[in-house]
């Protein structure tokens, strides 16, 4: 606080106890977060706008567009939305979520986590500014609560719309997705750092994690689930090919207008992950589900659900029993495990076979939970009673995957066993020539071209007595006198020094060139 004294001067006094000092950048990552909610529902609204306008027959105002631009926002966080206007009557669900339509807030709320990160606040103290850096817990709530504030807007508004939003789906799925991107936002933003485990965890298990197994196994999963998804892909667009026509019928059958068709095929181009998980669970043999007592497997086709037409959908095999050309679709987890085991393979000598065994498991484990939290995310109800259940089921997906990977085991064991196998010196190889005396003849015979400039290595030098030294001759000394002849005096020299560099043996030293001028 500022207080000013009888003479005028103003006067610096403490804050007052309980009252907290604003920090702006703690007010521009909550910012952050209201904007990249707003982001996101902006880019939908507009496209809903688009899309509302070109509409030749329009059955809702601007505002209903707006109403169903906020439910598709909620939708892309994985909440389901209820349809109203059906011919029964009753209530459906909507709960399939586009999984492209998932990073569109995805990107956006980890784009804001990272740029809050990195942003400075500024404050005045003594009249020179000071820059502020939020701790990562600061940051990460702050944009957390900016987000979930638009979010609940959201849920509100969406609510007087065509199809409205759950609230008990959105009262977790929005958060759930808020806070994943948010961490990877502040997470990348620290440059990603491997800190040790907290300290209330036991020691054991902090030892356990901080072992390279854990590491080989999240590639190793990852590699697999990689895997069973492009086989997946491959499997849909193999099966879109041939029922090209189809599919092509169905999609001018739903609309002839080219704004109608333009929502399918956006809506098509969102719902190709969604496929791409249904195929690999099609190849992992449970399939997936396409209402009551309906399924689709490489075994068969069993059931005849009243499916709507789409071009998707016309992808799906003939119903009743499997053909060899369905049964192919078994190579695609087959795959994945010789995946999974070669990932799970270290490159050092040190590591054993159960070490190695070992971290296949834990690979296939990984493979298994992941292609269970896809499942679990492309799946979802589509209506009531026959659509009820639509899609593949979570978990018979994740134990099928980790039991057509586990066989991985036997792969990274071979791998391990042929990387670490001994080497068998067969005659004429490297080590036969090192042992046979053709090294020691090769390189005498070097030594003789080079006129003893190399040293004899193949045996140790012979000792060469050094030759006696030579007494050096008597100095001797002339008197010249003015007065007689000459006296000379005989004087014994200095006795020799020792020489300061030991003589070399066995090594030639060749005198220095003079630079040329």
């Amino acid at each position: 606080m500022t207080q000013v004294t009888e003479r005028g001067t103003p006067l610096q006094t403490a804050p007052r106890a309980g009252r907290r000092r604003r920090s702006p950048a703690a007010a521009a990552c909550v910012m952050g977060g209201a904007v990249a909610a707003g982001l996101g529902l902006g880019f939908l609204a507009v496209l809903v706008i688009v899309l509302w306008i070109s509409s030749p027959y329009p059955d809702s105002g601007p505002g209903g567009a707006l109403h169903l631009a906020a439910g598709l926002w909620l939708l892309a966080h994985g909440t389901e939305l209820v349809r109203y206007d059906t011919l029964s009557g009753v209530p459906a669900p909507v709960g399939v979520t586009p999984l492209l339509l998932v990073a569109l807030p995805v990107l956006l709320m980890r784009r804001a986590a990272r740029l809050g990160s990195g942003s400075e606040g500024g404050g005045e103290e003594g009249g020179e500014g000071v820059e502020e850096v939020l701790p990562a817990g600061a940051v990460f709530s702050a944009v957390l609560c900016g987000y979930l504030a638009v979010g609940a807007l959201a849920t509100v508004y969406a609510a007087g719309g065509p199809m409205p939003a759950d609230p008990l789906s959105a009262a977790w799925h929005v958060p759930m997705v808020a806070v994943l991107a948010a961490a990877g936002g502040v997470w990348a933003a620290r440059g990603r750092p491997e800190g040790p485990l907290p300290t209330w965890l036991p020691g054991g298990v902090r030892k356990a994690v901080a072992r390279p197994r854990y590491a080989l196994a999240l590639r190793a999963g990852a590699g697999g689930a990689l895997v069973l998804l492009g086989g997946g892909a491959l499997l849909v667009g193999v099966s879109l090919a041939w029922h090209g026509a189809e599919a092509q019928g169905s999609f001018l059958a739903l609309t002839g207008v080219w704004s109608g068709r333009f929502a399918v095929l956006l809506l098509a181009l969102a719902l190709i992950p969604n496929a791409m998980v249904w195929g690999a669970a099609y190849g992992l043999g449970p399939g997936f589900a396409l209402g009551a007592g309906a399924s689709a497997t490489p075994l068969g086709f069993a059931g005849s659900p009243s499916l709507p037409r789409f071009p998707l959908l016309a992808a799906l095999p003939p119903e009743g029993p499997g053909t060899p050309l369905t049964w192919a679709a078994f190579g695609v987890p087959v795959v994945a495990g010789l995946a999974v085991g070669w990932f799970a393979v270290r490159r050092a000598r040190e590591v054993s076979c159960g070490e190695t065994a070992l971290t296949a498991a834990l690979g296939a484990l990984v493979c298994g939970l992941l292609m269970a939290g896809l499942a679990a995310a492309a799946a979802g109800p589509m209506g009531s009673r026959q659509l009820a259940e639509f899609g593949p089921v979570w978990w018979v997906v994740g134990v099928a995957a980790f039991a057509w990977t586990l066989p991985g085991v036997v792969v990274a064991v071979a791998v391990h066993a042929w990387r670490n196998r001994p080497v068998a010196l067969a005659p004429g190889s490297a080590d036969a020539w090192h042992d046979s005396g053709v090294r020691e003849l090769r390189w005498e015979a070097l030594r003789e071209a080079a006129g003893g400039l190399i040293p004899d290595i193949s045996a140790p030098p012979a000792p060469v007595e050094a030759p006696a030294p030579t007494p050096p001759p008597a100095r001797v000394l002339t008197v010249v006198s003015a007065v007689g002849p000459d006296l000379t005096v005989p004087q014994a020299a200095p006795p020799p020094s020792e020489p300061l560099v030991p003589p070399v043996v066995g090594a030639r030293v060749l005198a220095r060139r003079k630079p040329s001028a």
